[in-house]
């Protein structure tokens, strides 16, 4: 198992972050996600290594940005 936490930019409700959860979730090995909207926190558990850039593309597919 590995997790890996992001900070994803304009996330401003629950909708924003079913929307990153949901896109993000529909990857292979992603086994979990969470979001904390009051830090903009995505955190991606999967059951092997994390792709980040596939990550980055999923949430920007939701609308979203990972701030580097």
């Amino acid at each position: 198992m590995s997790a890996t936490t992001y900070t994803v930019a304009g996330m401003t409700c629950n909708g924003c972050a079913g929307k990153v959860t949901s896109k993000v979730g529909q990857l292979a090995g992603i086994t979990d996600t969470k979001v904390d909207l009051a830090t903009g926190q995505l955190t991606v558990t999967s059951d092997g290594s994390i792709d980040d850039a596939k990550i980055r593309d999923a949430v920007e597919e939701a609308g979203y940005e990972i701030k580097d």
